[in-house]
């Protein structure tokens, strides 16, 4: 592609279509806040995803959607109707200038409208095209539909995630919560997706990427399938804690204000609780640590439930960020288990700026988003703008860089092509 700077961004020179759902949103999020000039094609009346609430000021409406706000930063916005040979004829023409297209349109959909990769490569040999779907394009499952809570129980996560039977009886697999399936794939897409511009900048030829949303779950299991394949042994859900085959120390405990401390009691040692007693000094808390029988090979395990008691005993009588910081002063995997709020309020995501202020001039009014994960000293990360509003960009593309007219567009709307 020609060597056009969209942005001072790290991706500044790449322009994405993305075609995507709340399946691939947020790759196309990662990419466009990367500084590449993403450009959000949705149907006329704007995509599904910006019907989620909840909404600014509880009011329902395609452009307040706070999940659509997140998840479609430094975009623009395009209404297309790809059911109309027009709306066709002008996908044709911006994938043609395109370095990557995104999609998420169930498999053959595209294809059947002439829009398929074959079709688009020539227009465009150097295109990279990434459809990301719940299942893949091949297989048995390949037109199955999925939900965050499907691939949570498909991809494997619900079956580590729950209780142990000694907190709560027979207790069931429970999923995690905030549309986990959906970064999984976008996450695996989107690394695929730069493996393919960064081999098409070195052959000069673009590639289809067959992404899965469910193979992206079951890669991200951690340990549990290699040690089902070289086991045969079934990891177990653990009450608050990492899965295991057998059973494992308690890792959440209650602390004086209320709130919980997560403590990796795992890497305990003889040598780190003579830390620990004097730690229970400071805080004149009675322990029997510096009993020199813990000293001896292996009674750090033998004596394991009563330590535990003695550090549950310890937790209940200091507020949980008292544990967590001093804890941290000392070595041990301790952190506080916090809210939103306790979060955002952290002076260490200040100090490395992690919360920005998004500007929505139509409201008059600034928010506060999450940053980046990584902070680039030459090719900045930054948020360029927020959300679209509903076919915000439609002028500035299709007239400003298709060369249509005005009223060429008026006519458009009318026959609800755009």
């Amino acid at each position: 592609m020609e060597n056009t700077r969209y942005s001072s961004g790290p991706l500044g020179n790449l322009r994405v279509l993305e075609l995507s759902d709340v399946i691939g949103e947020w790759c196309g999020k990662l990419m466009g806040d990367l500084g590449a000039d993403v450009v959000k094609v949705e149907p006329p009346g704007g995509a599904g995803e910006r019907r989620i609430g909840p909404f600014y000021q509880d009011a329902p409406h395609p452009d307040r959607s706070l999940h659509f706000w997140h998840y479609n930063t430094s975009k623009r916005g395009l209404t297309l109707n790809l059911e109309s040979e027009e709306g066709r004829r002008i996908l044709r023409d911006l994938a043609a200038t395109a370095d990557v297209l995104l999609e998420t349109y169930a498999p053959g959909y595209l294809p059947s409208l002439g829009l398929g990769y074959q079709d688009l490569r020539r227009l465009n040999p150097g295109l990279v095209m990434c459809s990301l779907t719940p299942f893949g394009q091949t297989g048995p499952w390949s037109q199955y539909r999925g939900t965050d809570l499907v691939h949570m129980a498909a991809g494997g996560q619900m079956a580590s995630s729950g209780y142990n039977e000694e907190d709560v009886p027979d207790p069931p697999p429970i999923a995690p919560g905030g549309g986990n399936a959906w970064h999984m794939g976008s996450h695996y897409a989107y690394i695929a997706i730069m493996a393919a511009v960064c081999m098409r900048d070195v052959t000069g030829e673009g590639q289809y990427i067959d992404a899965s949303v469910h193979s992206s779950c079951a890669l991200t299991t951690e340990g549990a399938i290699p040690i089902y394949l070289f086991t045969k042994q079934v990891v177990r859900r653990n009450t608050g804690r990492h899965h295991s085959v057998g059973p494992s120390p308690r890792s959440q405990f209650l602390c004086s204000d209320g709130r919980y401390i997560n403590f990796g009691a795992l890497r305990l040692t003889a040598d780190r609780l003579k830390v620990w007693a004097d730690w229970m000094d400071m805080h004149d808390v009675e322990h029997d640590l510096d009993d020199p029988k813990y000293q001896e090979p292996g009674a750090v395990q033998e004596y394991q439930p009563h330590i535990m008691e003695l550090v549950e005993r310890f937790f209940g009588s200091v507020p949980a960020e008292v544990a967590y910081h001093e804890g941290q002063e000392r070595g041990f995997l301790l952190g506080a288990v916090r809210s939103p709020e306790d979060t955002v309020e952290d002076p260490h995501w200040h100090d490395r700026d992690m919360f920005v202020e998004v500007e929505h001039p139509e409201l008059g009014e600034s928010f506060t988003y999450p940053g980046g994960s990584s902070i680039y000293p030459k090719s900045p990360w930054v948020i360029s703008r927020r959300a679209p509003l509903v076919g915000e960009h439609n002028e500035e593309v299709l007239c400003g860089e298709l060369g249509l007219s005005r009223e060429d567009l008026v006519v458009l709307a009318e026959a609800g092509v755009v």
